[in-house]
């Protein structure tokens, strides 16, 4: 039982480490070699400045939607203020102070009666609170909180846009580096084999020139491969937003993968997921909302405003209270005109969004297009490469290295490199096909 106690605290404590280890990877030298295509996608999603924008996008929509339900709420507002006056007639302090009346320098009110009795003071002072609260406005608070909470819809909606598509990035750029690796560890076996053919071989003048010809094009080769192999690390770096001195590699599974979805289901999943497809959705409810505010305008707004305050020359002795209940009608110009213009950018969302399902339809097409291609020649090549490497195998085996060994290798290396070319093209056009659909398959 102890034992069972102290092997469960000592997973206990082991499990942050484990946790920083496989969820808080930070691209340092110890860190940065062998990086998997999750721990990629994590890395370039957090480095990207578009993608964080989107995400403080959803935090400004989210912040809206709080502020719009304020709006139900009474509106509350404290002042104070001090006044120092010297008039030859009463007056009313301007709105921002409150509209308090003051007399004229050489009268004030008494606190007994209405009586003006002469003033020696020249100030005056005031401190209250008042509450305003909507009691009805034809639905335009109503709409103005939906409005936030469909742009709050739409941000995350763009998000998940942005999201996707760095993704699909992220990925053709991994299986990319993935493809240079394998190609130019297949180059140096090649230029290997290519050296010690070379000195195998007791070639006559004639031949001689053929094999100086074929060692530089396997060299060739292998100079390009190496040189596809910085590009794509470059690639990487600048997709993940990283330094672009570091070193970085890859690993993962590099092999042909296939899916059994047909092009009807798909086309159904690419209407349920895309995101592209929800924010036109959006848009069209927030042109339905603004139809309605625009509408709403020919109601009345009903009022209850309340307020207290205290006020007085020397001390705050006077004291005023009231209630009122208020209707107010706003009578606008536009009022017509804003309704056959919301209608109109209404119409003009349909169209958008029928525009948007045709794309989508037309870009799930082209991707499983794609893929079936690539899903069906990879299987080609693949065979080709297994066999082209059992006949190379055996021929190293029982036959003695000549002039025809070197045009030999240049073939194993073109059929290999061939294959893995294949590989990429397909594992990218998987990626390109969740894009497409908007999920993972």
């Amino acid at each position: 039982m102890k034992k069972l106690i102290l092997g469960s605290l000592l997973l206990f404590l082991a499990l942050p480490g484990m946790a920083q280890q496989e969820y808080g990877l930070h691209f340092s030298s110890l860190l940065n070699e062998d990086l998997t295509l999750e721990s990629a996608i994590r890395l370039g999603l957090e480095n990207n400045n578009r993608f964080l924008a989107a995400q403080q996008e959803i935090i400004i929509a989210e912040q809206k939607v709080k502020e719009a339900k304020f709006l139900f709420l009474p509106q509350l507002a404290v002042q104070g203020t001090a006044t120092w006056y010297d008039l030859d007639y009463p007056m009313v302090l301007p709105e921002s102070v409150a509209n308090r009346i003051i007399p004229s320098h050489d009268l004030k009110f008494n606190n007994t009666g209405n009586n003006l009795t002469p003033n020696e003071e020249h100030q005056f002072y005031g401190a209250g609170v008042t509450a305003t609260q909507y009691l009805y406005s034809g639905g335009r608070l109503r709409n103005t909180l939906k409005i936030a909470q469909a742009n709050l819809k739409q941000a995350q909606s763009k998000y998940e846009t942005v999201k996707n598509a760095l993704v699909r990035d992220i990925k053709q750029t991994f299986f990319a580096l993935l493809y240079a690796q394998y190609n130019a560890e297949l180059a140096d076996e090649v230029q290997a084999k290519s050296a010690r053919y070379v000195r195998a071989i007791n070639p006559s003048a004639w031949q001689k020139i053929q094999v100086q010809y074929l060692s530089s094009r396997l060299t060739s080769q292998k100079n390009t491969a190496d040189n596809e192999l910085r590009q794509a690390q470059l690639d990487m770096l600048v997709i993940l937003n990283k330094e672009l001195n570091s070193r970085i590699t890859v690993k993962g599974d590099f092999k042909p993968v296939a899916i059994k979805q047909d092009l009807n289901h798909l086309n159904l999943w690419s209407m349920e997921f895309r995101p592209e497809l929800k924010t036109a959705i959006y848009a069209l409810e927030l042109d339905n909302l603004a139809i309605d505010l625009a509408l709403s305008r020919k109601y009345p707004d009903i009022i209850l405003m309340g307020s207290y305050e205290r006020l007085g020359f020397k001390e705050l002795d006077d004291e005023n209270k009231q209630i009122s209940l208020a209707v107010r009608l706003p009578l606008a110009y536009n009022l017509f005109t804003q309704g056959t213009q919301r209608k109109a950018e209404q119409k003009q969302s349909t169209l958008r969004r029928a525009q948007i399902e045709d794309s989508i339809r037309v870009e799930v097409a082209q991707h499983y297009t794609n893929m079936m291609f690539w899903q069906s020649e990879v299987l080609n090549r693949q065979e080709t490469w297994d066999q082209v490497q059992k006949s190379f195998a055996h021929a190293e085996k029982t036959t003695a290295i000549n002039l025809y060994a070197l045009e030999a290798l240049q073939t194993y290396y073109r059929t290999g490199k061939d294959y893995y070319i294949a590989v990429r093209e397909n594992l990218s056009a998987k990626a390109g096909l969740e894009w497409a659909i908007g999920q993972d398959l």
